[in-house]
């Protein structure tokens, strides 16, 4: 089955994931001094940025025209919504950034050499990290699901200060409502 529109999705007919705790641990963690490679020909240790940087991590971005991972990838609760979750922080990247985010990256499982394709397709303004390897994913212990062989990390947000996990939204749900969300957020909570 090909994939149909990658944005416009009536959200009342994707089933929403429910808090299954497999972030709880996440709030107050020190990130691992790791470096993923990035979409912008660097690489990136999140663990020694500068202040606030927001992280939001993805199962996988699909490709217009494509065939979908499986034939059932709308029903997995979680699966569905990528591309819209990236497209509303590259809508809301200037907001982000005046209300105190001082880096803005997406993250997936993903291999590199997709991922810098649909940023660029997307126009994505911010770096996308591969974690393609699982070191990250594993070092957190992030949730995961497992889909045609592959682990993907479930949809979810972080908030890291000066290396450190401040706040972590999850389940995350509409995607294309996240970056509204963690906007709100950093303007209620402003870096000290």
């Amino acid at each position: 089955m090909t994939q149909s529109s990658l944005t416009d999705v009536d959200w009342s007919k994707i089933p929403a994931p429910v808090d299954d705790g497999e972030a709880a641990h996440l709030k107050g963690m020190k990130l691992p001094p790791l470096s993923l490679r990035a979409t912008n020909d660097t690489t990136v240790t999140l663990s020694a940025l500068d202040g606030r940087t927001v992280v939001f991590a993805y199962p996988r971005t699909g490709e217009p025209g494509k065939i979908g991972l499986v034939d059932d990838w709308d029903m997995i609760p979680g699966a569905r919504g990528c591309t819209p979750q990236a497209c509303s922080f590259r809508d809301l990247f200037a907001e982000l950034k005046a209300a105190g985010a001082a880096q803005v990256f997406g993250l997936s499982t993903q291999s590199n050499a997709y991922q810098t394709e649909m940023a660029s397709r997307l126009h994505l303004p911010f770096p996308v990290l591969s974690d393609e390897a699982l070191e990250l994913t594993r070092a957190l212990k992030l949730p995961t699901l497992s889909v045609a062989g592959l682990t993907l990390i479930k949809r979810l947000v972080l908030v890291i200060d000066d290396g450190r996990i401040t706040h972590v939204f999850y389940p995350v749900f509409p995607p294309d409502r996240s970056a509204g969300d963690v906007l709100d957020w950093l303007w209620e909570n402003p870096v000290e």
